[in-house]
């Protein structure tokens, strides 16, 4: 029997009133160029994932004239198309930024499309974003397309190939031991994500707070600090002050780019002071304005779980 929404999709235009990069903005939410949660083909950008009614699949497709045309399959089709002007940030507020250094001031004049998009769903982004701790993206990313492939269910409607809804809850409860080793998870992750589907249900309210107190929510379920938060509330909610300290990568970054040397955690803080309550756009700003920071050393080895 076809699941409901399979055969004929639901449909939503939208037109924003502000400058909109469709890629750039959804671009955070793709977790490598394997992810089966996302395609970008035929023209459009195809999304699957979780709602509170079910699996829905997305494409999206901005036409002539600025308007976004989206369709939707599956049980979760309306409440996906409901969230449309919020995955497109709508209610960003990227107009309240003031740039105060050179670089950043460069980028936010020239990349006017970039706002912060709120996909509503904070489990879809939960379950990588600790497989991003403490390891190189390479291991995190091939370790969600296991799990994705492995435990999720096909995408619905005519999803390009390969497409996968992400492992629900319940889904993620039920892998075996085996199965986490093989996905290349070591048991503190997987017991991280094992804790934050047990109460998963709960995790969800942390989009409505939003800001300090959503993240703040998250941080209450063990193994999930303040840079799992913060990637969290980055995509869920478009939290754009949610900034990813304790990054391997990011205070290096922001440190050459707006003080000509490295920064750590604490340093970094200090920079963007500034910036609050809009830090995060600062950190993004300087992400895609082309800079690249001087290379002294080796890159990090990924680690191979299955081979311990």
């Amino acid at each position: 029997m076809a699941e409901p929404g399979m055969a004929e999709p639901a449909e939503r235009e939208w037109t924003p009133e502000f400058p909109l990069d469709l890629p750039a903005l959804l671009a955070p939410l793709r977790r490598g160029r394997g992810d089966p949660t996302w395609q970008d083909a035929g023209g459009g950008i195809w999304r699957v994932g979780t709602t509170p009614d079910g699996p829905a699949t997305m494409l999206l497709r901005r036409r002539e004239g600025g308007t976004v045309r989206a369709l939707a399959w599956g049980r979760g089709a309306a409440w996906a198309l409901d969230g449309l002007p919020a995955l497109l940030g709508a209610h960003d507020r990227p107009e309240e930024f003031t740039p105060h250094h050179p670089l950043v001031a460069d980028a936010h004049r020239r990349m006017p499309g970039l706002r912060f998009g709120a996909s509503r769903r904070v489990w879809d982004q939960l379950v990588p974003a600790v497989l991003e701790q403490k390891v190189t993206g390479i291991e995190a990313r091939r370790s969600w397309r296991e799990l994705c492939r492995r435990f999720g269910d096909p995408a619905p409607g005519p999803a390009p190939d390969g497409m996968r809804v992400p492992p629900t809850p319940a889904q993620i409860r039920a892998v075996p031991d085996w199965e986490w080793h093989r996905a290349g998870v070591d048991s503190a992750r997987r017991r991280a994500i094992l804790a934050c589907a047990a109460v998963a249900h709960r995790l969800e309210t942390a989009a409505e707070l939003g800001g300090e107190a959503g993240r703040e929510l998250l941080r209450r379920v063990p193994g999930i600090g303040v840079w799992t938060a913060a990637e969290v509330a980055q995509r869920a909610w478009g939290d754009p002050d949610a900034v990813s300290f304790g990054d391997f990568h990011i205070p290096t970054l922001v440190g050459w780019a707006l003080l000509g040397r490295p920064l750590d955690d604490a340093g970094m803080l200090e920079v963007l002071a500034p910036y609050r309550p809009q830090r995060q756009r600062a950190v993004r700003y300087v992400e895609v304005s082309g800079f690249r920071r001087p290379r002294f050393g080796p890159r990090y080895s990924p680690r191979d779980y299955r081979a311990m």
